[in-house]
């Protein structure tokens, strides 16, 4: 192992090729290109195989990183994917859009002074190689069970526990309100960042594993929840949070003020040939427009980059903190500079101007002053420092929150939490209705599609817990 690992004292980081910004902003193609195979076998190699590696501890999944970088440094590609697809349904996704600065690459204990691991690449490298060998394959279950499981919501926590279920053999169907399968990662993702293909490729592979999906189907208007649970063994809801924070400014109404995902799911859908009006009618198309984007998250990032690529005269980003304290990626934000974004730090709009449409966003500087209970430092208005910025169209992206779930589901006993997401048993993810369960984002609320994997696979091990006990209870009440 030592002649073939601890190589980052004579190795520098080389991230694959990147494409240069100005062939970039004309396409949504994905920015970087594949590693070769000799340059992933010396990236990994870089890997220190420290004895607590703190790249697996602060990855949701848990992922065996050491062991994959290793196997990869070896030349051996295929016992690398079988090693990272254990703990990951969607390492490929996962290695294109997780914020590795965040998580795995921002706590690799080479970093300081060396610069840390690529691990997003190579995972992306050992599963796009997987794919392209064969190596990829349905699940056949070593045997079939009869019970079955409802899922609702074809997102990553959905998928994630669709197919951990069918590996044990159980019969599944996903019911999914959208038309196609992926929720964010199809609709909410850019191509830039995530191609559709690769998303429709793990579709076909659940499709073809005997996973059942049941697409333009909304449970409380076209399927009721209790048919749902007379239908099935168990219930697994993962349908997300898609409802937008609104801002509470005067002006808000304007035309020309739109939600971020509303606009994501717009240019989407173009891109994937759909119909879509308000890029006909051009309400949600970014071309020759000064745009301003209000939020600092990877969705905000998002919209940004959409806007460059559709041709804007301006793109503006305006956040209420300073670049310390942005929560999106900062690899993200990097990139979104690179293609011609302003950042206006420090800054929150205070009324948005226009009178048959927005032409302005009236924003006042931020001062950050002390902490709050969170420990992050609170925003406060500087008097007298409003600027006025020039905006034909504002993206607001300031997060999501869940709908209110027992009215659209018309099951009234489900509990919620005072953020208004599902409440639930954390050990048997159980809801307050039996034999219902949740995960994913409409329990922990908005957040990474690592962490809704995470979620997935906990509940596919909850409900085949909860099967399996009450499949032995009748058992033996048979018995008596």
């Amino acid at each position: 192992m030592a002649e073939r690992m601890l190589k980052f004292v004579g190795t520098s980081q080389a991230m694959p090729d990147k494409r240069p910004a100005a062939e970039r902003r004309r396409d949504f193609d994905e920015i970087y290109s594949n590693y070769a195979r000799e340059k992933a076998a010396e990236q990994a190699a870089r890997c220190s195989q420290c004895g607590v590696p703190f790249c697996q501890i602060h990855c949701p999944l848990q992922n065996n990183i050491p062991d994959w970088l290793k196997l990869t440094a070896e030349g051996r590609l295929e016992e690398a994917y079988e090693l990272s697809s254990a703990t990951n349904n969607f390492p490929e996704i996962c290695g294109r859009i997780c914020p590795q600065d965040r998580l795995c690459e921002g706590n690799c204990v080479i970093e300081k002074g060396f610069d840390a691991v690529t691990i997003g690449s190579v995972e992306k490298f050992i599963t796009d190689t997987a794919w392209s060998q064969g190596w990829v394959k349905p699940i056949r279950p070593r045997r079939e069970r009869p019970e079955s499981v409802g899922i609702i919501g074809a997102g990553p926590a959905g998928l994630a526990a669709a197919e951990q279920l069918r590996r044990k053999g159980y019969q599944v169907a996903v019911y999914d309100r959208y038309d196609r399968v992926g929720g964010l990662m199809i609709y909410g993702i850019p191509n830039f960042k995530l191609e559709k293909d690769i998303v429709q490729r793990r579709e076909k592979l659940l499709r073809d594993s005997k996973v059942a999906f049941h697409l333009g189907c909304e449970i409380g208007r076209d399927v009721s929840m209790e048919e749902l649970r007379q239908r099935h063994g168990a219930v697994l809801i993962a349908t997300g949070v898609y409802k937008a924070r609104d801002i509470q400014a005067p002006g808000v109404g304007l035309p020309g003020i739109a939600a971020a995902l509303d606009y994501l799911t717009a240019a989407n859908r173009s891109g994937l040939g759909d119909a879509v009006p308000g890029i006909e009618s051009g309400a949600l198309y970014a071309e020759g427009k000064n745009v301003v984007v209000v939020g600092g998250g990877d969705t905000a990032m998002d919209c940004v980059r959409t806007a460059v690529r559709q041709g804007a005269k301006s793109v503006k980003c305006l956040y209420r903190r300073d670049r310390a304290n942005m929560p999106g990626s900062q690899r993200e934000v990097k990139h979104a500079e690179e293609e011609g974004v302003e950042f206006v730090w420090l800054s929150a709009p205070q009324a948005f101007l226009g009178k048959d449409h927005v032409s302005h966003v009236r924003t006042v500087r931020i001062h950050l002053g002390m902490p709050d209970a969170s420990g992050r430092q609170t925003p406060q208005e500087i008097p007298n420092s409003h600027v006025n910025i020039e905006a034909d169209l504002v993206l607001k992206a300031l997060g999501f929150d869940p709908e209110n779930l027992p009215e659209a589901l018309a099951t009234p006993d489900l509990g919620v939490t005072s953020w208004g997401t599902l409440d639930i048993d954390w050990r048997s993810m159980m809801t307050s209705v039996d034999g219902v369960f949740a995960a994913g984002d409409i329990v922990r609320g908005a957040s990474l599609v690592v962490w809704a994997v995470r979620d997935g696979r906990d509940a596919a091990e909850r409900i085949h817990s909860y099967l399996t006990t009450k499949a032995l209870n009748a058992q033996r009440i048979a018995a008596e």
